[in-house]
């Protein structure tokens, strides 16, 4: 075998430096054959398809899951005038289910440039845990996608100057020639009452402190009220319990009275001579009958 090699490396320099940049070709070769079966057996490809703009988004842009990085922007190409393919790696340990949805995400100052990167964002979106396949005629199992979110400072500028302008019209449209002067006029006429109250501080301090005593002599007549409003409630109590029956027996007996002399002058009207004999019949003298 030594003597093959001698044999190889023998000769020219020239030739020497052929067979050195040829066995390098190989051995490279056969390196980027291996990470490439490495790579095949640690990462997982998918696709997402998007009709959002992808501005930013690049092969070797990360790919997260939950926030935690989990591999790589593969490729990035245009399908049709609408839609966007993208093809993942994503470590076999990440736990992309039918569930999983993406998002492509700016996030930064802005969408191109030193502070600002593009990247793809993984999340559950439902409880169905079952892995993600392929489907039928499909190369690589399709990860459902959501509406593209940016956090740049660019768009959010943009947002807010679209607000600015809209708040601007509005204010325009509400703040006319009429409606300033009569905002003026408002503002004139609240000074002026600021002022009034401002010299006539003494005055209204004055009326204050008169209202406290008002209050407060309120709170006395209450209190000395108390007394007489508890002995009345118990005169109320004496004239229910003691006088009040007594005079209905007495109302009892009038009544009875009452109706014994309707009775008597009733009779006296039919027999006069009740008043002479009395009610009862005399008794029969000799020779009279009963």
């Amino acid at each position: 075998m030594e003597a093959g090699i001698n044999e190889l490396l023998g000769g020219s320099v020239e030739h020497r430096a052929r067979v050195l940049f040829g066995l390098l070709l190989l051995v490279s070769t056969a390196a980027a054959f291996a990470w490439y079966v490495f790579a095949s057996t640690r990462y997982a490809t998918f696709e997402i398809r998007t009709a959002d703009p992808v501005s930013g988004l690049i092969a070797d842009s990360p790919v997260e899951f939950h926030g935690v990085e989990v591999g790589k922007v593969r490729r990035v190409r245009l399908i049709d005038p609408r839609s966007v393919s993208i093809l993942l790696n994503v470590s076999r340990n990440a736990p992309v289910t039918r569930a999983t949805v993406a998002t492509i995400t700016a996030r930064g100052l802005a969408t191109r440039g030193f502070t600002g990167y593009v990247y793809v964002a993984l999340d559950d979106n439902g409880d169905d845990r079952r892995p993600l396949a392929a489907l039928p005629g499909e190369p690589y199992p399709l990860i459902p996608t959501a509406p593209s979110r940016s956090v740049s400072l660019d768009t959010t500028i943009s947002e807010v100057k679209e607000d600015v302008q809209q708040l601007t019209g509005l204010l325009h449209s509400v703040l006319d020639e009429r409606t300033v002067g009569s905002l003026k006029r408002s503002v004139d006429d609240l000074q002026k009452v600021t002022g009034v109250l401002a010299t006539n501080s003494q005055r209204l301090d004055a009326m204050l402190s008169s209202a406290e005593r008002t209050t407060m002599n309120a709170e006395q007549v209450s209190r000395d009220v108390k007394p007489l409003l508890e002995s009345s409630q118990q005169v109320v109590k004496a004239l229910q319990s003691e006088i009040l029956p007594q005079t209905d027996d007495a109302i009892v007996r009038v009544s009875e009275l009452s109706t014994s002399l309707k009775e008597i002058s009733s009779e006296i009207e039919r027999n006069p001579a009740v008043l002479v004999r009395g009610r009862s019949p005399p008794t029969p003298g000799p020779g009279e009958r009963k």
